[in-house]
């Protein structure tokens, strides 16, 4: 069995915000792949289900963020689960905005969330780093990350929810590598490809000019010119005739 883990805050005013992310992962995985209904257990909202023959529990801590080592504490000692079988999904100030990586263990970068986790289970489990970007300025961050998505940020947050949820099972069955692959792909796949214009040459169109004509390579001979498909007596018959 495996726990994957959203976080985020409970409440309708934290739906949308950065922080949340991890919410919105879980969920869009619960959604896509027919998962039961939430019900109320280990002070988190939980769902179960399977993703490729596994089966999951998907968690939402309802503790608020600084306190979800709570309730995924609970959840790991109840089902005796190890921390390699827990799976964090969160937000990641350090990465751009819809670039996602997959790791095991390490510290909790000032996140309240990993840090509360720690506390209970250790810091061995796999994290889902979500990145929103970073505001630019220290000061910035709590009113960064407690702020809500712009309107534009859907352009790359709905595509990789929806590439998240579609690869959960590469993620589940330990294929961490391949499930960051197979996301960058989707995400690559959906992003609207450049269109040429009518009348305006692309830089392959142009001709190449002073340096690059000198690169250019010359037109291939074919394979009569240059000999190489005449018999030995033809080739010695050329040679003396010139």
């Amino acid at each position: 069995m495996k726990l994957l883990v959203g976080l985020g805050n409970p409440g309708r005013e934290h739906e949308n915000q950065r922080h949340n992310v991890g919410f919105m992962a879980v969920d869009r995985i619960h959604d896509a792949h027919g998962f039961g209904p939430w019900r109320q257990k280990f002070r988190a909202l939980v769902s179960e289900g399977r993703l490729g023959g596994e089966k999951v529990l998907l968690l939402k801590p309802q503790t608020y963020m600084n306190r979800s080592g709570d309730a995924v504490g609970e959840a790991v000692r109840f089902y005796k689960l190890s921390p390699e079988e827990v799976i964090v999904f969160h937000d990641e100030l350090d990465l751009a905005p819809g670039r996602l990586r997959v790791k095991r263990g390490g510290g909790h970068a000032g996140h309240n969330g990993l840090r509360s986790i720690q506390s209970h289970i250790g810091a061995d489990f796999w994290r889902v780093r979500i990145g929103i970007g970073h505001p630019g300025d220290k000061a910035r961050v709590i009113g960064w990350v407690l702020g809500d998505f712009a309107k534009g940020d859907e352009a790359w947050r709905g595509p990789l929810l929806d590439a998240v949820a579609a690869e959960a099972p590469r993620l589940v069955a330990g294929d961490m590598t391949g499930f960051m692959n197979a996301v960058a792909a989707r995400m690559g796949a959906a992003a609207p490809g450049r269109r040429k214009q009518p009348g305006r040459k692309t830089p392959q169109d142009k001709a190449p000019t002073g340096n690059a004509r000198k690169a250019s390579a010359p037109p291939a001979k074919d394979a009569e010119e240059d000999g190489s498909a005449l018999s030995p007596l033809e080739k010695l018959v050329r040679r003396f005739s010139r």
